[in-house]
């Protein structure tokens, strides 16, 4: 190994753990200004500019703090005197995703050059096998998301539950307002539901999941529990795949209406 291509490996090994424990100023530190990333989310002619970079990461340390992994399996370095290149493959999922599939891997290109005596990043391109086309996979990981909510709820992680919801989320939720938009607002409902006395629990049940290139559409019943009393309401729920996994972009929730009173008939079961 040249002493360039040690650099190099020892360059990316860093990168790795910076990525892995959300540090931004490490995974910023070796990058050059006019990075250019074409990332597996969109937009298609990719992210320039180490501004734009920086922003693809703190949705992506949200998504790891529900228990992911971003771990290198295999590097290989080619460096000359002022450009290398290299390329790797890394353990990118969930600890439940990669224990249905272990052999997922996330695919790294790497393009570096020589600036004031270091070396640089200065092109990524991540991507994944497209698996989109395989309806039954897609189907399994959107049901792991939802009935994953339920050992979440009962360990009352609320990053945990976050993590699967998009920041551009609109939620219809039981009570007012109307509508719930964007993450924060979503996350203050989740996290009052968590911070009640008492058992809090959430059991997603007669599941139905339709599932088409990178949309999905979940519906069904919930048996919710909050301080130990149980009410059973209506879900639908609208996820996308960005290629960095599931998140739900749509909730719907509701009771039927008793005909009789006008209101909301909360007391009925399956």
């Amino acid at each position: 190994m040249t002493e360039n291509e040690k650099q190099i490996r020892d360059l990316i090994e860093r990168w790795v753990t910076a990525v892995h424990t959300g540090d931004m100023e490490n995974v910023l530190a070796d990058h050059s200004d006019d990075i250019v990333m074409f990332d597996v989310p969109p937009p298609q002619n990719g992210v320039r500019g180490i501004d734009a970079y920086r922003e693809t990461w703190p949705p992506f340390f949200r998504w790891q703090a529900s228990g992911a992994v971003f771990e290198l399996v295999e590097l290989d370095v080619t460096a000359g005197d002022d450009v290398a290149f290299a390329h790797a493959l890394l353990r990118c999922e969930t600890t439940e995703e990669l224990a249905r599939d272990p052999e997922k891997r996330l695919r790294l290109t790497l393009g570096l050059r020589r600036e004031d005596g270091r070396w640089v990043v200065s092109h990524e391109h991540h991507s994944f096998c497209d698996t989109t086309g395989d309806e039954g996979t897609g189907e399994r990981q959107v049901r792991d998301v939802v009935e994953g909510w339920t050992a979440k709820t009962a360990a009352r992680d609320l990053d945990g539950l976050v993590a699967t919801i998009d920041d551009d989320v609109v939620s219809y939720e039981l009570d007012a307002p109307l509508r719930y938009v964007g993450i924060d607002a979503v996350r203050e409902v989740c996290r009052m539901g968590l911070e009640a006395p008492g058992e809090v629990a959430f059991e997603p049940t007669d599941l139905t999941v339709a599932v088409r290139e990178n949309l999905a559409v979940v519906w069904g019943l919930d048996r919710v529990t909050v301080d130990g009393e149980v009410q059973w309401s209506r879900g639908t729920r609208v996820f996308r795949n960005t290629g960095d996994g599931w998140t739900m972009v749509h909730q719907h929730l509701s009771y039927p209406r008793d005909p009789d009173s006008g209101r909301a008939a909360t007391d009925l079961t399956p």
